[in-house]
């Protein structure tokens, strides 16, 4: 793969045979460009640089090469949720606060992978490897809300689905509000991980006093 000179350096032209991870590269672009809908695979493969018939070698239709894309990315997604987890060390809440700090960093700097995750429109129980991936993702938010819960008072301790449904919830909307690496950012007088880590200890702190 190598930079088309005449397109300004945002184009890739395909040359070196792995026609699959040049399909990928241009479709990110194009998702960038236009949006997780915005092309079809004879655009993907035109910004590829190669016939439209050759993304058929690797993908049966447009969907199926996003869900590719999308795989990829909570495969990335997961490890970086699993690094900043790192085992709940030194405690769990201030590891899950690092969760949430590379979940929006991570929306922030790969916001066409984070669009094409979470935009597309797919049919996640149409695609297993897909599916897979995201549930890998969101098991390391679940369990580090298994970690914090354990440190709850008995009696006040949320089920971990819905704790950790609810705090993907909150990083998820501050994430697409604002924490995009784009123009779709609306201004808030706050870092977005600041409103985060205020938005998670509100949380926390009322399961804790529940009674």
């Amino acid at each position: 793969m190598s930079w088309d000179p005449t397109d300004g350096g945002k184009r890739r032209t395909y040359h070196h045979g792995n026609l699959r991870e040049a399909l990928i590269e241009a479709a990110l672009q194009l998702v960038r460009e236009k949006g997780p809908a915005g092309f079809t695979i004879a655009e993907a493969a035109r910004a590829a640089g190669v016939s439209p018939a050759a993304p058929y070698r690797h993908f049966r239709d447009r969907d199926e090469l996003m869900a590719d894309v999308a795989k990829r990315g909570f495969d990335q997604f997961a490890a970086a949720l699993r690094s900043a987890w790192d085992q709940g060390r030194p405690k769990p809440l201030p590891a899950l606060h690092r969760i949430g700090v590379a979940y929006l960093a991570f929306a922030r700097d790969h916001t066409a992978t984070y669009t094409a995750m979470f935009e597309s429109g797919l049919r996640f129980g149409a695609y297993p490897q897909l599916a897979a991936a995201s549930d890998d993702a969101f098991g390391v938010l679940r369990g580090a809300c298994e970690a914090v819960i354990a440190t709850l008072p008995a009696a006040t301790r949320p089920p971990s689905l819905m704790m950790a449904l609810h705090i993907r919830s909150l990083t998820h909307g501050i994430a697409s509000l604002f924490g995009r690496g784009d123009d779709s950012r609306r201004p808030v007088p706050m870092k977005p991980e600041e409103l985060l880590e205020a938005a998670v200890l509100i949380y926390v702190d009322g399961l804790a006093s529940a009674r």
